[in-house]
C-alpha cells in the first residue's frame, strides 16, 4: 500500500501549486460546500491512480483543490463505503493522501439517523465520540511511517475544534445538538431492534461512514473534526420507511447551515 499511496500522492502534486491546509470529506447531500470553494484544480477520482471511485447517488466523485474563505483546503466530493465493496483499507485510502498532501486538519461530515429521543429530522449534531460496529481500518501490519500500532482514541474528536464549532454555530444562531456516533456496515438501514440496541450502547446517532476514516487520521495524528446531519430517525415511536433519496433530500436542507459553520471554521484554524 505504500507504493500505491506515495504514486497516488505524486500524481496530484504535479496538479496543484498550493498544498491544502484543510482536508474535507463531504457526505450524503453534503456536496454543497463545494460551490463555496474557488477551485483551482478539479480531479475525478477515475483520473486518480489507485483512488477508488463512488457508486453511491449523492456522491459525485471528485478531488477539489481551491480556496475556501482565504484558506487552501482540499475537498472529497463523495466517500467510499464498506457495503459498496471495498475493503476498510480502501475507503481509508483517502485519508492517507490527503494527510500527504500537507493538510493539518480533517473535518469529515455525513448524514446519519438519529436515535436520540431528542432529536429531530434537520438536526445538526457535532460529533463528540463514537462506538465503531465495523472492522477496524488498523488491522493487519502497521505502517510505523504513519503511526503508531495501538493508537489512543481519548480524543478522536477534537476537542479544541469542538469548541469553535460551537461558537461559530452560536454566532450565527445556528441549533446544534452533541452527540455519540455509532458506526455499522450497512447498506441496509435499521431494524426497530437495532436502532433500540444502538440507542442502549450509548449512541445518539447511526450511520454507514466516518469512523474508519477518523480512525486513520488519528492513526495519522491529524485533528479531526465530525457533523451528522440527522436525516432520519431510529426513535420508538418515529421510525418510518426511509429511502436513500430521502436521506439526501434531507441532508440537503440542512447543508446551508453546515456550509456557513465549516466555511468560518477554515478561516480560524
Amino acid at each position: 500500500m505504500l507504493k500505491k499511496i506515495d504514486e497516488t500522492v505524486g500524481f496530484i502534486k504535479k496538479q496543484v501549486k498550493n498544498p491544502p491546509h484543510v482536508g474535507i470529506i463531504l457526505g450524503s447531500g453534503l456536496g454543497q460546500l463545494a460551490d463555496e470553494i474557488e477551485v483551482s484544480v478539479s480531479i475525478p477520482y477515475s483520473d486518480i491512480p489507485n483512488f477508488p471511485v463512488s457508486t453511491v447517488k449523492g456522491h459525485q466523485g471528485e478531488l477539489i483543490f481551491g480556496s475556501l474563505n482565504g484558506v487552501q483546503v482540499v475537498a472529497m466530493q463523495g466517500r467510499f463505503h464498506f457495503y459498496e465493496g471495498y475493503s476498510v483499507e480502501e475507503i481509508t485510502f483517502p485519508v492517507r493522501v490527503l494527510k500527504l498532501l500537507d493538510i493539518s486538519y480533517l473535518f469529515v461530515s455525513n448524514a446519519s439517523g438519529g436515535v436520540n429521543s431528542d432529536f429531530e429530522v434537520g438536526d445538526i449534531m457535532f460529533i463528540t465520540d463514537h462506538i465503531n460496529l465495523m472492522p477496524n481500518p488498523l488491522i493487519g501490519p502497521n505502517f510505523d511511517e504513519y503511526g503508531p500500532r495501538f493508537v489512543d482514541l481519548s480524543e478522536a474528536y477534537d476537542k479544541r475544534l469542538l469548541s469553535k464549532a460551537k461558537k461559530i454555530a452560536s454566532h450565527h444562531g445556528i441549533q446544534f445538538k452533541t452527540g455519540v456516533y455509532a458506526a455499522v456496515s450497512g447498506p441496509t438501514y435499521e431494524t426497530p431492534a437495532e436502532y433500540k440496541y444502538i440507542q442502549s450502547i450509548g449512541a445518539d446517532a447511526v450511520g454507514m461512514s466516518t469512523v474508519p476514516e477518523v480512525i486513520v487520521a488519528r492513526h495519522m495524528h491529524l485533528p479531526v473534526f465530525a457533523v451528522s446531519i440527522i436525516s432520519d430517525l431510529g426513535v420508538e415511536g418515529k421510525i418510518v420507511e426511509i429511502s436513500h433519496d430521502e436521506v439526501v433530500d434531507a441532508a440537503a436542507t440542512v447543508a446551508p447551515k453546515l456550509t456557513t459553520i465549516i466555511r468560518d471554521m477554515v478561516a480560524e484554524v
